[in-house]
């Protein structure tokens, strides 16, 4: 949709290969927690082996924990199966440079399976079915990902090795929209912003937010897709180069009591023959099409929630008073809802305020149309809007744990419908794997309310 700087041809490719300036390929695949895998391939050996034929990676890459471990309950891969390949499969559309990374560029991967056929599970297929059933509407979805972090002074190991206590924060106050605030930040910032300028990103700005250290940078809106590989490449590629300056920063939805990370999605469509809006009407307010859109998140947002907040700790955001929603309520401009409508004619758009910084984007873009289509699909109709304290409005309330929302998405019929019963039983297992670990560990809060006193 937006020129984007940084994106290379194979063409392209080839002549910098060609004079040396690329020497490396990264081959990616976004796995189920929303992070690039893959491999750094020689850029010769990309363009001689990996361009006509793909690449292999173990499938148990869709089949693990956070930490990589082998859990079971899949049906996509195990011991039993013998723990095979999927082919990665680069789609040249993605093809960038990584300018923090010199001599490098990446591409994303579609996966296959042997019989060539997508691997379902995979976040980048779950939401290109997604997209395919706008596609048979005429329609295509723009979205963008507003995702918050908060940086910290400590290096990445120092972090680790003090078990993440005691980090010091890169600001020490309240900045929201401050100007000093991301003064103090902004050789961090700026290089962030710059590469990713360089990677074909559409860097619109940064601002200070709420808890200590916390910035938020926000790129111009695209196609789906494109929002989501940025999201995934940002995510990565913003890690990196905090640990290149000898600090380190977290997406994580919440990381202490105050404040937690949020990831706002907006989302519209457009007609793919005039690019005309959806979901308005000729006034530029609200449609009958948009009505039902909305309807129809409002009316999942329960049951998908999964995918939004996809861990343990994504539900601890989720608190009175914090910004982050509680009410499965939609209202004008109302940052107290959980669903947001702004803007008017070609920039009307539902803001959906459930995703935390730990969001996969692909799933969460995936369920913002997926519960759309459900609403147009069956006319649903769409209640009043929120007036005031959607907090105090006595309106449902988001779940308030994984374990809720593993019951809401498994019970799901439009879930099943919408995704595939594949697609639903492998992020349920991804869940019950999650509360499994958690369940089974001791936390630092037991030890200090129960060492003595106990």
């Amino acid at each position: 949709m937006h020129a984007r700087d940084g994106l290379l041809t194979e063409a392209e490719l080839r002549k910098a290969v060609g004079d040396g300036s690329i020497h490396t390929v990264l081959l990616v695949l976004v796995d189920m927690q929303g992070r690039l895998q893959g491999k750094r391939c020689s850029a010769r050996y990309f363009l001689e082996e990996v361009l006509p034929h793909g690449a292999e990676a173990c499938n148990y890459l869709l089949a693990v924990d956070v930490e990589m471990n082998t859990v079971d309950g899949y049906a996509l891969t195990s011991w039993e199966s013998g723990y095979g390949d999927f082919e990665m499969v680069p789609d040249l559309e993605t093809l960038r440079l990584l300018p923090w990374q010199p001599g490098s560029a990446l591409v994303f991967a579609d996966l296959r399976l042997s019989n060539g056929e997508p691997v379902a599970p995979s976040p980048r297929q779950v939401l290109d079915r997604q997209r395919a059933r706008l596609t048979e509407r005429g329609w295509y979805a723009v979205a963008g990902t507003e995702l918050e972090f908060i940086v910290y002074r400590d290096t990445y190991e120092a972090a680790w090795q003090s078990g993440y206590r005691n980090l010091t924060p890169a600001n020490l106050y309240n900045l929201d929209y401050s100007i000093l605030g991301t003064s103090r930040v902004e050789p961090l910032l700026s290089a962030i912003t710059l590469s990713m300028a360089g990677a074909g990103l559409y860097v619109e700005s940064a601002k200070g937010e709420c808890n200590l250290g916390q910035q938020e940078i926000a790129f111009r809106y695209d196609e789906a897709q494109v929002t989501a590989d940025n999201h995934a490449l940002y995510k990565n590629g913003a890690k990196e180069i905090a640990a290149l300056q000898g600090c380190s920063l977290t997406f994580m939805a919440k990381i202490d009591e105050r404040e937690g990370n949020s990831c706002h999605i907006h989302l519209s469509l457009r007609t793919r023959d005039s690019d005309d809006a959806v979901l308005a009407g000729p006034d530029g307010s609200l449609g009958t099409l948009g009505s039902h859109f909305l309807a129809g998140q409002l009316a999942t947002l329960r049951e998908f929630s999964l995918l939004f907040a996809p861990n343990i700790n994504s539900y601890k955001r989720f608190a009175p008073g914090s910004f982050a929603p509680t009410a499965v309520a939609w209202g004008h401009d109302n940052r107290t809802c959980a669903l947001r409508l702004v803007g008017r004619g070609p920039s009307l758009r539902v803001e959906n305020r459930l995703p935390g910084g730990d969001v996969n984007p692909y799933l969460g873009l995936a369920a913002v149309i997926a519960s759309g289509l459900h609403g147009i699909e069956n006319e649903l109709p769409l209640p009043e809007p929120c007036v005031g304290n959607a907090y105090t409005s006595g309106a449902p309330t988001v779940p308030t744990t994984l374990r809720e929302a593993l019951d809401l998405w498994e019970s799901s019929t439009v879930a099943r419908n919408a995704f595939g019963d594949e697609v639903v039983e492998h992020y349920a297992n991804m869940a019950r794997v999650e509360l499994a670990a958690f369940d089974s560990t001791v936390t630092d809060w037991e030890r200090r309310r129960g060492f003595e006193r106990l």
